[in-house]
């Protein structure tokens, strides 16, 4: 075998104490895959003298991160601090202009500034890869950028937040509301203790934008992505899409389509329903899967752990194994210079059906207040369910499937219901995911 592949590691929690472990446990086997061992010369951490479980002492301790982008001795850096900015970045940019080799399980950085960090390696011709940023030990990054790369895809999507594939599947196993089921979440550490990137779809929306320029050959385009979480989901709401046929699950979708003046990206990340009949129906608790629609290959299914010690750490090392076997390519599947540039498609040209929910003051004349703004926005209704929530004629919840048509339908409906004395809370619009 020829020399070492020789890696230093930034951040010691969950993931950096697992790629340790992971490397020690199957060290043999990773040099016969690799062509060569790969070697852990350096780490550092916040905290020196924690204790992480693992034998810190046969690594070089830095105590200046940045300084493992200039050590002679190191091939690789692996960052896993985390953060879109700050010491992350400045590492990530200083390994890079060194000419050494980057491996981040760090979304959020990649989907801001991944352009830039690709460039970066291009001129340097240095690898940058960031399989574990996406999915965990699902290897849908290598999947898309060399599974499909005979392909042109039309749509990427699927559930990309454990947290909130937990929540909302428990919510249907239990019959529970969103609250109870993020506390039990949280217990159970699914959900950290603040859960705002999880639940308000940040997270996913990370993901979807890496996904999106990897299967499409785009630049990455992270503010373009709408993104809505799950805080408003109910109970009510998981039993009517039961009733329906459905189940609500946190859904990010990309699609890319010719404008007549170049191609349109559209990027959303929305609580849809999805049909008992779909893959992603059966997707629950803490599991991501992403679905690719390709011209020649079809429909295809990446499903597994999303996050973790464990997953997340075999994503890092199979990065590594890559770059030991000088097989890592372009980060976005095609050059830097050959990404195209898109613009965002208008979500109003959405062709499809919709659920609403709209919680409304229980007296003569609201739901022909309601119906009159659905017609009047050229909204054909489908079907309607009507739930009281008490029995003192407080609020009653009234559901209403659309018949397919224009998104920018629904929005004008909401906007004529807008400020209304009849509904006692905002509506909530779930699209409804097609076959």
């Amino acid at each position: 075998m020829s020399d070492s592949l020789r890696i230093a590691l930034a951040g010691l929690g969950t993931v950096g104490t697992g790629v340790i472990r992971l490397i020690e446990t199957n060290r043999e086997m990773i040099a016969a895959r690799a062509g060569r061992p790969i070697e852990i010369v350096a780490v550092t951490a916040r905290e020196r003298g924690k204790d992480r479980g693992v034998d810190l002492s046969p690594y070089a301790w830095v105590d200046d991160m940045l300084a493992m982008a200039t050590r002679a001795d190191v091939d690789v850096v692996v960052e896993l601090v985390g953060g879109s900015d700050g010491p992350a970045l400045t590492l990530a940019r200083s390994a890079l202009d060194a000419g050494k080799g980057l491996v981040t399980a760090n979304k959020a950085m990649v989907a801001h500034h991944g352009l830039e960090l690709a460039e970066l390696a291009a001129i340097a011709k240095a690898p940058f890869a960031f399989e574990a940023a996406v999915a965990g030990g699902i290897p849908v990054v290598k999947g898309l950028r060399e599974g499909t790369a005979a392909n042109a895809l039309n749509r990427i999507y699927g559930i990309l937040n454990g947290t909130c594939n937990y929540v909302l599947s428990e919510m249907e196993r239990t019959g529970a509301d969103f609250d109870e089921m993020l506390q039990a979440a949280q217990e159970k550490g699914y959900a950290e203790a603040d859960p705002a990137f999880d639940i308000e779809g940040v997270d996913a929306a990370h993901k979807l934008a890496i996904l999106a320029a990897i299967g499409f050959g785009t630049r990455i385009d992270f503010d373009a992505v709408q993104t809505e979480g799950i805080t408003q989901v109910r109970a009510s709401d998981i039993a009517q899409a039961d009733a329906l046929g459905y189940v609500v699950r946190l859904v990010g979708i990309a699609t890319l389509e010719d404008g007549g003046d170049g191609p349109r990206l559209l990027q959303r990340v929305r609580p849809c329903l999805v049909p008992f009949r779909h893959p992603l129906a059966a997707v629950t608790g803490p599991t991501n899967a992403v679905v690719a629609e390709g011209d020649f290959s079809g429909r295809l299914l990446f499903q597994g752990a999303g996050a973790g010690d464990k997953p997340t750490a075999s994503a890092v090392v199979a990065d590594l194994i890559e770059i030991a076997r000088g097989q890592c390519g372009a980060p976005f599947s095609v050059p830097v210079t050959a990404l195209q540039s898109c613009v965002a498609a208008d979500p109003g040209d959405r062709n499809g059906r919709d659920y609403l929910r709209f919680t409304v003051a229980d007296r003569p004349g609201v739901l022909a207040e309601i119906t009159a703004a659905m017609r009047d926005a050229g909204v054909s209704i489908e079907s309607m369910i009507q739930r009281s929530r008490d029995h003192d004629g407080g609020e009653v919840q009234v559901a209403m499937v659309t018949h397919e048509g224009l998104e920018r339908c629904v929005t004008e409906a909401m906007s004529l219901l807008e400020g209304s004395p009849s509904l006692t809370a905002a509506p909530l619009v779930m699209p409804i995911l097609k076959d």
